[in-house]
């Protein structure tokens, strides 16, 4: 996806069993959406506590934040537990929203890629920050994005 798409619909489960749409939150609030490989990775454990470090300054400008990966309902409960995290982790195992979002693999297509999306209110992608390594220029670059 590029800047100025329209975010697709899908519906996702979080780490507490609940339903998730893409656009349940068109015309509420804005939304940075950033998927990520695995729970409990070194390099994921830090973008998701960067998230969770900045989570405040997200929800003071009106959005809100949601992490995807392709682990389990049940892993993504453990995850957020571990590192108190206060945002909704969502289960795409079978890389639904990945493919819908054009989410490219990374490191050879070895492994699901990190990318990071701005999404105004109205659906309308106005970033798109994608970096496998640094986790934290996920964060400044959402950040940089959100707050004016």
């Amino acid at each position: 996806m590029k800047v100025g798409d329209m975010i697709p619909e899908f519906t996702l489960f979080d780490q507490n069993g609940k339903a998730f749409s893409s656009h349940s939150l068109l015309d509420k609030k804005h939304l940075v959406l950033f998927f990520y490989p695995k729970d409990g990775t070194p390099i994921c454990i830090r973008e998701a506590c960067a998230f969770r470090d900045s989570y405040y300054d997200f929800v003071e400008n009106g959005f809100e934040v949601v992490g995807i990966s392709s682990d389990s309902i049940r892993n993504h409960k453990a995850f957020a537990k571990s590192y108190t995290l206060p945002y909704r982790l969502l289960s795409d195992e079978d890389g639904i929203a990945r493919k819908l979002m054009k989410v490219p693999n990374s490191f050879f297509g070895l492994l699901p890629g990190r990318v990071t999306f701005v999404i105004d209110k109205n659906g309308i992608v106005r970033k798109v920050f994608n970096s496998a390594l640094s986790a934290s220029s996920h964060v400044k670059e959402a950040i940089s994005t959100v707050v004016k």
